[in-house]
């Protein structure tokens, strides 16, 4: 039996019994007590219709909408509101003794004005102030009084929280970024990424044992890196068995980003208005800058797909088709760029041999 049902028959009786007491009083008020009976029945019947039907407009509803509003309040919204509304009423009730003091009406208006409206201005500078106040909480909470700044690793865990999937996790770039102090926030690693990560090391298949192992041996480097904090949760979404659905749920319910470079994972994610953190997005985004016209010099290794064509590589792995570069195999040549394309694969890069 859902509680919607046992209100909506609370509230039949209690309108009933409403609508009885009203139609006993307006008969007997008409001055016709003969009809206090159908007057009483009467409406008695309509609160009782009343009550069936409107209660859940005023009970079950309304808190469903309060519910909705406050999961979409982040944790830390709700915590600054709160502070500011306890030292708003705080504040108030040290002016309450004084102001109950002035001559009436001032006396009886003004402790209830103050509560008003120090409590309003509590959870406004509270909400609007929560990072500064968050940076302060974080100053005082260091050890032995140093600076924030000064230590990497507690700057990034009061930032916030990634959650990681495990093709970043396989990847193993992730390590190397997070030594850099790039991540500022606490890695989440929840069990099911871990249980499908221990899945694929366990594999049959050498080349995904391969895979999930060399995935086992980033998290441990990752756990010894100072500037930023790993935690593994039991957390878990129930009902969904998919590793990917359970990452974006997860991530909507604590409102922070998911680090991977899985694509379709990127795509789905970012429908659902989930921030995605892509590794192969900031590989391409920090490769080296090169313009049409600028000369370089690069190891032409293999021949391309077009006739006469030759490609080598850039220091960051960046591809290098140079034209008519096919002679120059296994020799390193001064070219002149000739064209720059961004793909969605990464940039590449079209140059000619110098004369």
């Amino acid at each position: 039996m859902s509680i919607d049902f046992i209100l909506r028959i609370i509230g039949m009786i209690t309108f009933t019994i409403v609508g009885g007491y009203w139609g006993f009083w307006f008969s007997n008020s008409l001055g016709i007590p003969s009809q206090t009976v159908e007057y009483t029945l009467g409406w008695g019947a309509v609160g009782a219709l009343f009550g069936l039907v409107a209660t859940p407009y005023f009970t079950t509803l309304p808190g469903r909408a309060m519910r909705r509003f406050l999961v979409k309040i982040s944790a830390e919204n709700l915590l600054a509101g709160l502070t500011g509304l306890v030292s708003g009423l705080l504040v108030a009730a040290l002016l309450t003794f004084p102001l109950s003091r002035l001559p009436d009406p001032f006396g009886n208006i003004l402790p209830f004005l103050a509560v008003l409206i120090f409590g309003y201005f509590g959870v406004a500078l509270f909400v609007m102030r929560q990072a500064d106040i968050m940076s302060v909480i974080g100053v005082a909470s260091t050890r032995g009084g140093e600076s924030v700044a000064a230590t990497p690793q507690s700057w990034g865990q009061g930032s916030r929280t990634i959650l990681l999937d495990t093709s970043v996790i396989i990847d193993g770039r992730v390590a190397d970024i997070a030594k850099t102090g790039f991540l500022p926030g606490t890695l989440l690693i929840p069990r099911f990424v871990l249980n499908e990560l221990q899945y694929i090391a366990d594999s049959a298949d050498s080349l995904r044992r391969q895979r999930g192992r060399r995935g086992m041996e980033v998290l441990a480097e990752l756990q010894k890196v100072s500037a930023v904090s790993v935690r593994i949760s039991d957390i878990d979404v129930e009902g969904v068995r998919e590793v990917d659905d359970k990452l974006v749920i997860l991530a909507r319910q604590l409102k922070c980003p998911i680090l991977t470079n899985d694509y379709n994972l990127n795509r789905v994610a970012e429908l659902q208005g989930v921030i995605i953190l892509n590794i192969n997005e900031l590989a391409n985004a920090v490769k080296s800058v090169v313009l049409p016209g600028e000369s370089m010099s690069i190891s032409i290794i293999q021949e391309g797909k077009e006739s006469n064509q030759g490609v080598g590589y850039m220091d960051d792995g960046t591809m290098v088709v140079v034209e008519g570069g096919n002679r120059y195999i296994g020799l390193t040549k001064n070219v002149n760029i000739t064209k720059v394309l961004q793909t969605a694969a990464g940039r590449m890069i079209f140059a000619k041999p110098e004369d």
